[in-house]
This record gives structure tokens, sequence and C-alpha cells, in this order.
């Protein structure tokens, strides 16, 4: 990951390259002013000023680059990303304008993962300077916990188990001056028995815990974020295929969100009196696995039937958000990355928004839309309860049809939530499959942004 500040400077009227922005329309009027032979190397670069086109352009002793947008008086995040991740290692400003809301993803095009080998195309950092000094700390945060996400999932199970979980909450706890506290071994089967079912049957190294940071003024109003953190999912004894399996190091993707959620608002100080709560697990196959057709106790009291060991997330979020709303917070938003059929219903880059209170729902999806970070709300049907029927429990985990999946689950963790309390959920892959500019292949944020614009309009 990038150092802070590295990539986005104050601009002092230090040497930097100029970069031109276009688009279709205003291509052929701005061509007007290069001489003939720029016009040429942007012909032989077949630049037209389409959205995403880069060019370089030779001007004396000098050159300038030039970017295609949409629309070159309404930035978006990702409309200089793709210039990020193509031009020279050196200083760049804006010809005329300011980058705005392009300073994100200027910095999130040149994210690389690098902990296990140096990144062969790299070739130093690209500068881009703006004179909008006052908003550079506060772009530059929300872009290192976009990128500290990506890490934290990009990262293989056996360096990011329980324990590797354990050792980011401490790290962020000590640089905040938070209180962490951790629950595993005999008192996590008393209090949190769901948690320690679908973890007991890892080894020694990744045993199950419940992380609970806590944050803030008592005085001011009570978020919890709750992150699912199973870190790797083999699907129990309902066993996964290898292809099913392949990117379950992700599985820890919601604990990665209010992580780096966390950070954000306690670097901001939001006057919120926070609580942030993982549950990290490995659901491994052993002789002490929980089976199907078991039935767990929780910490709310239900009892709960399995129906399919493969749906674990919704197991330790069970117990997380009981212990949530203890709390009598005024708001508890949970992530995780909980199932294949919000992916089938809306593709890997709009997470699966779920909430009690529409004006909850309504806020998270303006700030999504404001922010290049779009989320899609999807039912809590009341009539789907039925498929979580048990003949022997109060509940099943899982349905025995394939109906409306993502909303299933949540009705399952809607279950677990206090009484009248705000509630948010957000399903999300926390992975990108394919690149686009200012979106590397790889764990990614999904939903953080959304949250995160949301919190500071009610809290800031």
């Amino acid at each position: 990951m990038n150092s802070k500040n590295q990539l986005v400077q104050p601009d002092r009227g230090q040497d930097a390259t100029p970069i031109h922005i276009v688009n279709q329309d205003s291509f052929g009027n701005w061509m007007k002013s290069l001489a003939a032979g720029q016009k040429a190397t942007l012909a032989a670069q077949k630049f037209e000023g389409n959205g995403y086109q880069t060019a370089i352009v030779p001007d004396g002793d000098k050159w300038f680059a030039v970017g295609g947008v949409a629309n070159p008086d309404e930035l978006s995040s990702w409309c200089l990303a793709k210039l990020a991740e193509t031009l020279p290692a050196g200083t760049y400003r804006l010809a005329t304008g300011s980058p705005g809301p392009a300073v994100f993803g200027w910095q999130t095009a040149q994210y690389r993962f690098t902990r296990y080998h140096d990144d062969p195309d790299s070739t130093g950092p690209r500068i881009l300077l703006t004179r909008d000094v006052k908003a550079i700390d506060a772009v530059v945060a929300e872009a290192q916990a976009t990128m500290k996400v990506a890490d934290l999932v990009n990262t293989p199970a056996e360096d990011m188990g329980p324990a590797a979980i354990e050792a980011e909450c401490e790290a962020l706890a000590k640089k905040h001056k938070a209180k962490l506290s951790v629950v595993k071994g005999d008192q996590l089967e008393r209090e949190y028995p769901m948690v320690y079912a679908v973890g007991r049957a890892a080894s020694r190294e990744h045993a199950p815990r419940l992380l609970h940071l806590t944050w803030g003024d008592e005085k001011h109003p009570v978020l919890v974020l709750v992150g699912k953190g199973v870190c790797f999912d083999s699907g129990g004894l309902d066993i996964k295929g290898a292809s099913g399996m392949a990117l379950m190091k992700k599985d820890m993707g919601g604990a990665a969100h209010v992580i780096a959620l966390a950070g954000l608002i306690m670097e901001a100080g939001l006057k919120v009196r926070l609580h942030m709560i993982v549950p990290a697990v490995e659901n491994a196959i052993a002789g002490n696995s929980f089976r199907p057709g078991d039935v767990l106790q929780s910490r709310k009291g239900l009892t709960v039937e399995i129906g399919n060991t493969d749906a674990e997330g919704r197991l330790i979020l069970g117990d997380a958000l009981t212990r949530a709303s203890e709390e009598k917070p005024d708001l508890i938003i949970d992530f995780a990355t909980l199932t294949g059929a919000a992916r089938v219903a809306l593709g890997p880059d709009l997470p699966a928004l779920m909430a009690r209170r529409d004006a909850t729902a309504e806020a998270l999806i303006a700030a999504g839309k404001a922010h290049d970070d779009e989320t899609w709300r999807l039912p809590l049907p009341a009539a789907y309860l039925e498929y979580l029927k048990s003949d022997i429990a109060d509940t099943n985990n899982a349905a025995s049809n394939g109906f409306a999946g993502a909303s299933v689950a949540g009705l399952f963790l809607d279950k677990f939530v206090g009484e009248n309390i705000d509630w948010a959920h957000f399903d999300t892959f926390a992975w990108r499959p394919v690149a686009k500019p200012g979106r590397p292949k790889g764990g990614a944020a999904l939903g953080l942004r959304a949250a995160w614009h949301m919190l500071c309009e009610r809290y800031g």
C-alpha cells in the first residue's frame, strides 16, 4: 500500500507536467490550439477524446499529457485513474480547473499488493498537485482506507487468520487510543456459542475469537460496526468444490471493511461512541466440526438448526449482532461477504443493501451515488421467514429452496438484531474480478465509501 501523502500534494507552483482533460465534444476545438506536429502525434496514438484514452504530446523541449473523460466539467472518482496508471513517474497538475473527486482514483489506480513480491511494472509514483489543500487529508485517508481493505482481503488465509485479524485490531486500537477486548476459548464457547461452533475445528493457530473495539465519548450516539471475519471458508462438512473454495481468503472481507471504516471514523474524530465487533473464525473441517442437522445455541437464546454448514457467516454474525444490540445503539451497520445469491442478483460491483428503515437505506444509497460507490437495496420480506422454519429448533440457518437467498440471509440476521434498532446490512463481494481504471483486480472496498459519507452526514 502506498504511503500517506505520497501521491497527492499541495500545488505551490512547483514544476509539474500539465494534464489536459477533454471529451469527444470539446476535442475538436481544443485541437485547434495545437501545432501540426502535435496533432499528428495525437493521431498516431489514435487519441479521439474517448473516455479513459490517454496520450503524451511533445511541447518544445517538454511534453504534456491529455486524457479523455465523459465530462471535463464534472469529474468522477475515476476520470484521472487511467492517466495515473499509464503516465511515467513524475509530478502532474491539471492544465485548467481542479481535480476534485478524481484525486481519489488517482491514488487507488496506483495501488499494488506487494507483500510477497515487488511490483515488476513499478516505475515510481505519479504525484498529483491540487490547490484544494484543505481537502487533501480527507481524500488521502479515504483512499488509504480503501487500499487497506484491499491489502487485508488480498492476503492469503495462512497469513490473515483470526490471530492476524486480532493483530490488525490491536494496531488500530493502539493508533487511536481505543480499547480492544478479545474473547476466546471457554469464554467464547459460553458467551458466543455460534462463533465458537463455527471456528472450533480450526487449528490452535487459527482458533476462533470475538474482537470488540470501543472508542469515543460515552455521551455520544452509539454506532456499532459488525464485520464478518471468516478468514477461510472450506464450507465445513458441506464442503465447497475447488472452484468455490479458490477465493475464500476473501471471506473476511466484511471484517476488512469495518476495520477500515473504524479507522476513518476515529481519525476524523466523528462524534460517536464507536463499537467495532468482529467475530474471527476459520470454517475448517476436522473431527469436531459442527454438522448438518446439529442444533446450536446462540447468545440471544434462539436455537438454530444447521441446514447447511456453508451458511456459517450468518451464524457468527448472529452472535455478534446480538452483542451489538446490547449497547442500545443509535445505528448498527454490518458488512459481510454473505451470499452468492447477492452476486447472482447484482453482479460483483454492486453490494446488496438491506435496511430496516427507509430513511437509512436512502441515505446510504444517496451517499454511494454521490461518491462513486453505488449500492442496491434488496428487501427483507417477512413472507419469506417461512423458508427458515425448523421442526426441532427456533430457526434453521438455511432455506431448503433457492429463492431470494440474499434476502433470506438478511432475514436470519434480522432475528438477532434488537427490536426497534436502526440496522443496515451490506452483502458485499469484497473482490473485483476484472480491473477497471482506479479499481485494480483483487480485494475491493465495495460499500465502504457509501457508509463513510452517510456517517459523516449523520454524525459529522
